[in-house]
């Protein structure tokens, strides 16, 4: 039969039809971060739905869900819950996942890094493959490395510009590792949610908190509630975005060539964004009215050194084998 022998209504309904199977075809993806949506995270989670569209002819959209709306709020949850495919994507820090992947916190071992040379090659070789294979065995398959960056601290009650000056400051941290690193230094460390930070270092419930300039300090305006910053480097923090197992099985290789050719991009746009943010970061929170300290080679070496034991334990906890892959991967950049 002819679209000419048809009538009005016989081809309504096909073409209608025919709509409906095209807005079937389309898919939305949920992905889940826990910052704000000021931050490079953000941007970065953007940048990949943008990417993943134009290469699918809009097939394939991506929802953003910041702040950890997805779980409740909870930051930690994210990462479990793509593993069980209840969502589908997440950009989360290595940090975050430490209590499903205790060797993510391999990545974060203080002061472990003095560059972003020696960053990248453990993020973009052989440490990061063995951490994705890690992470598979959970259901989450990464897809690409992000950045968090290196982690500074500020505070609302002193310049801090050696161990001693940690020593009983209650201090907000984002995971288990970092509180042990805050003990060794004598502070006081609080785990909290980075949804309640904010309000706890205005209330003074904690004096101060880590984290690095370019991807969360400025975007999400800490320095509106803290006076004093120390840039003493003395944690690496990179993000990944993954996505569940169950979702990336549904793909066919095209499908799946398109997925993460559009996460790296997105997660090499999101690294140069933080890190230029970072290198200007210091002038702009100096004009913002924060107290900004940049420490010695001595006065850094003091800090190592008083961290040795956090790193000591949390090396034992992750495997002196995998330890091992990302100090040969660092020197190998030096």
């Amino acid at each position: 039969m002819t679209f000419s022998k048809l009538g009005n209504t016989a081809l309504a309904t096909l073409l209608a039809g025919a709509m409906m199977v095209g807005a079937a075809a389309a898919e939305t993806l949920r992905l889940s971060h826990n910052t704000g949506d000021t931050t490079t995270w953000q941007k970065g989670a953007e940048k990949f739905g943008e990417l993943l569209s134009e290469a699918t002819d809009g097939e394939m959209t991506v929802r953003v869900f910041p702040n950890a709306q997805l779980a409740g709020g909870d930051q930690m949850r994210q990462a479990e819950m793509v593993g069980r495919g209840a969502v589908d994507l997440v950009v989360t820090s290595a940090i975050n996942v430490t209590p499903l992947v205790p060797e993510m916190a391999a990545f974060s071992l203080p002061y472990l890094y003095a560059n972003y040379d020696e960053v990248d090659a453990t993020t973009q070789g052989e440490p990061g493959a063995k951490l994705a294979e890690i992470l598979a065995g959970k259901g989450i398959i990464v897809l690409a490395w992000g950045e968090n960056g290196f982690r500074e601290v500020t505070n609302n009650t002193r310049p801090i510009h050696s161990p001693e000056d940690m020593k009983g400051l209650n201090m907000r941290v984002a995971g288990p590792m970092y509180i042990d690193v805050m003990n060794a230094l004598g502070a006081n460390p609080q785990q909290m949610q980075w949804g309640e930070t904010m309000t706890a270092l205005q209330q003074g419930v904690v004096d101060g908190q880590e984290n690095p300039i370019g991807a969360v300090i400025i975007p999400q305006q800490v320095y509106e509630v803290q006076k004093y910053l120390t840039a003493w480097h003395y944690s690496y923090d990179p993000i990944f975005i993954g996505i569940s197992q169950k979702k990336w099985d549904s793909y066919d290789a095209e499908t799946q060539a398109k997925v993460k050719a559009a996460a790296e991009e997105a997660m090499a746009y999101q690294r140069d964004i933080s890190r230029e943010a970072t290198a200007s970061g210091i002038a702009f929170l100096r004009d913002k009215g924060m107290e900004v300290y940049e420490p010695t080679a001595e006065e850094l070496a003091a800090f190592k050194a008083a961290t040795q034991p956090a790193f000591d334990e949390w090396a034992a906890k992750v495997g002196p084998e995998l330890v091992e892959s990302f100090q040969s991967a660092i020197d190998g950049a030096k």
